[in-house]
């Protein structure tokens, strides 16, 4: 509600209607409270599936506009092949070229065939990065060979198929541009004669938070903003100081530095933009119904969908998934890292008469015989790690303690394991190798943990396969598909499951807080 009466306030301010833009790469819930989060692109990315990236774009386009914003910037169509990359990751369709400029296109096709203008990012490619530009300014190495033939190939793509705006990375480039310490975003050999240039894009280009480390610990303000409009940008984000920039902007303007036919072919662009947008029409939203409209069955349906096909089974020896025949074993539900049993305890209470444990994360010595000894009475153990991160620096959020755990119990036990976490939690978690199965499901939240336990008993089947390379021994592209419609489901009215993902603070969880654990553009 705020927003809107916000962007409707603005509006009638203003003498020129305005091309609002919003970095809702995952929903809207990235970045306002009471809306839906999605899951993130590298769960799309393990989905196997164009047209439900197409029905996400175009839902978000819906949500969007109903909102009064005209551009999103998104889709991130980076090649994140960097397992140590502490910005991009989970952001990412994942590490195969193909896979993302597959996918990025029918999220651009939804979002535009929806009346909102996609914007690629981040040019010329923040995949491959350990560093984050929020924080200071990440050297991309590689020869121009290897960009043109893997970062640049989305946008190419992209490029072909009608992209409507690109945002610009604030990383160092050498092959690119030799100037050190100079973000592509502040280069004209990056954003004039390579994006506009080689590539033939007509869009607008954006340049990426001008406040960020990347380009402010080497530019002051001011001079920053007049090298991003020399460099070709059109639009400049989030400046560090805007009576500053306007005052330098103007005099490189009276000094020739930058000429009258740029400003005004980036002027055209953006009024180019406004038309497409039907900003000539109508720019009012609306406010009546704004919260229902967001958060309709239909867009809760989506979520759960996305959830659920990318739901990625690396491991089933002796095909342990779908569970059968339980009747007369013994069966424990683990979940590590909960502070209390969750709806992956409840869900799987509907399928038998479990016993339900939570444990820490990091168990000390006598808790870890304590584990051991209490589990491997059990014929089966299905345990499930929750409570976790996007972050690498955390570990994603897990704790090989616990496995080493589960892994011992599984010389005795029948042990199905969900990794309820960013895929590169496999990389810390390493030893598999008496645990029968592993799931693997991108996030925790409520519905993904339903849908997990849904899966282990073959309510419903897997089909997700890795869109990143995690151990040797689970590739891009694991994943075996296993069977549903053994066992009934436990299907919910749209009202329910809303009800359910609605946190005390009356927002929709998608795990975490609504704006998550990132500060990106």
């Amino acid at each position: 509600m705020r927003q809107v009466l916000l962007n409707n306030k603005l509006q009638a301010a203003s003498k020129v209607p305005l091309l609002i833009g919003m970095d809702a790469e995952w929903g809207l819930g990235m970045r306002l409270d009471s809306t839906i989060a999605y899951p993130r692109q590298m769960t799309l990315g393990a989905s196997n599936s164009d047209s439900l990236v197409y029905a996400f774009g175009r839902e978000m386009a819906r949500q969007l506009k109903r909102l009064g914003v005209h551009v999103s910037f998104s889709p991130c169509v980076d090649i994140n092949n960097n397992a140590k990359n502490p910005v991009i990751s989970s952001r990412s369709f994942g590490e195969q070229k193909e896979l993302v400029a597959a996918h990025s296109t029918m999220y651009m096709k939804g979002l535009q065939e929806g009346g909102v203008l996609a914007c690629a990012k981040h040019f010329p490619g923040h995949g491959d990065t350990d560093t984050d530009s929020h924080k200071d300014l990440p050297v991309v190495a590689h020869s121009y060979e290897r960009l043109d033939s893997l970062e640049l190939y989305p946008y190419k793509h992209l490029i072909r198929q009608g992209l409507g705006s690109v945002m610009t990375a604030h990383l160092y480039a050498p092959a690119l541009d030799p100037n050190e310490n100079v973000a592509s975003t502040l280069s004209r050999e990056v954003i004039t004669n390579l994006l506009r240039g080689k590539l033939g894009f007509n869009g607008l280009v954006f340049t990426d938070a001008m406040n960020m480390q990347g380009i402010a610990k080497f530019f002051k303000p001011g001079e920053a903003e007049v090298r991003a409009l020399q460099a070709g940008n059109d639009v400049l984000l989030f400046s560090q100081d805007v009576p500053v920039a306007v005052s330098k902007i103007k005099t490189a303007i009276d000094s020739g530095w930058i000429s009258m036919e740029e400003l005004n072919l980036h002027c055209y662009r953006i009024l180019q933009a406004k038309e497409w947008a039907g900003l000539a029409k109508s720019h009012s939203v609306q406010v009546a119904q704004i919260y229902e409209d967001l958060n309709n069955g239909d867009a809760l349906k989506l979520r759960r969908e996305i959830i659920e096909q990318s739901i990625t089974v690396v491991k089933n020896e002796g095909n342990a998934i779908p569970l059968s025949h339980l009747l007369g074993s013994r069966v424990a539900v683990v979940t590590v890292g909960a502070e209390r049993k969750a709806e992956f305890h409840e869900t799987l209470s509907h399928y038998g008469d479990f016993d339900h444990f939570v444990m820490e994360k990091s168990p000390e010595m006598n808790r870890a015989i304590y584990w051991q000894q209490t589990l491997s009475k059990y014929d089966v153990v299905i345990a499930a790690l929750v409570n976790t991160s996007n972050k690498p620096e955390r570990n994603f959020g897990v704790t090989n303690e616990s496995v080493r755990i589960l892994n011992s119990v599984g010389e005795n036990s029948k042990v199905i394991l969900s990794v309820l976490a960013n895929p590169y939690a496999l990389n810390t978690l390493k030893d598999f190798s008496n645990i029968e199965t592993v799931l693997v499901a991108f996030q925790d939240d409520p519905m993904t943990q339903i849908a997990v336990a849904e899966t282990v008993v073959g309510a419903i089947g897997a089909d997700g396969s890795l869109p990143v390379s995690t151990t040797a021994q689970f590739p891009a592209g694991a994943g075996y598909s296993t069977q549903g419609g053994g066992r009934l489901r436990w299907s919910m009215s749209n009202d329910v499951w809303f009800t359910a993902l609605r946190s005390s603070s009356g927002s929709i969880s998608a795990g975490g807080s609504p704006a998550g654990d990132y500060e990106e553009d």
